[in-house]
């Protein structure tokens, strides 16, 4: 658990920025912790509060039972948010959600060498993504919403030494490879958080991302 927190009314709050915006968040919240705080109470605070934005944004109280986190990902995600390393995206939407983010979000997935390396290699634009990204030495904080592709790329650069990674929040949907692809990643030394199962997308991934950098806005 991370020690330090405290709590804090800043305007953005589940993505809030107006006074009736606030109230419906917080009223969404409470019922999110009345449907799931059962299935929850054994987690640190901090993994509270990440799992009950997953089940704000998605209206799926599934989520408090299929997200699972290494013991390390709460604190490797912070010191690399606090520290204002980049963070990658696989996806230009998953991008687009992270906000009020001080350094860089980055996405390489419509990058002229992405497409040539896709093309050349045979592989998808993702996975190409993510190799250009550790090209251009890329460290920091690698969040995946959609492409199971692009996880196990992250997985395989990472274990030949190929790409620094603070930590991996792999939550890909879908029905072909994203199970597979996220149960790998379960299963390796990287600081990670995941979904079990198919179910996973750009909400989850962006409600994650954003509940460490307000994390890391919130502790001490």
């Amino acid at each position: 658990m991370v020690k330090g927190s405290k709590s804090s009314k800043n305007d953005n709050f589940m993505g809030a920025s107006t006074k009736q915006g606030y109230e419906i968040a917080l009223k969404s919240r409470d019922i999110v912790k009345s449907l799931i705080s059962d299935k929850i109470s054994h987690r640190s605070p901090e993994e509270r509060s990440i799992i009950e934005r997953i089940v704000h944004s998605t209206a799926d109280v599934e989520y408090a039972s299929l997200t699972k986190m290494s013991s390390d990902f709460i604190q490797k995600s912070l010191e690399s948010v606090k520290a204002g390393k980049d963070l990658l995206t696989d996806i230009n939407m998953v991008k687009t959600g992270i906000n009020k983010y001080e350094g860089s979000v980055e996405c390489y997935i419509n990058n002229a060498e992405t497409l040539k390396l896709s093309k050349n290699c045979g592989i998808t634009r993702a996975a190409s993504a993510m190799r250009i990204a550790a090209m251009q030495g890329f460290e920091g904080m690698v969040v995946i919403g959609n492409s199971p592709t692009a996880l196990f790329e992250v997985i395989k650069l990472v274990e030949n030494d190929e790409m620094n990674v603070e930590s991996v929040v792999g939550v890909p949907v879908g029905f072909v490879g994203a199970a597979e692809s996220k149960m790998k990643l379960h299963k390796t030394d990287i600081p990670h958080l995941i979904t079990e199962g198919p179910k996973g997308g750009t909400p989850v991934a962006v409600a994650v991302a954003n509940s460490i950098i307000r994390l890391s806005k919130e502790l001490l």
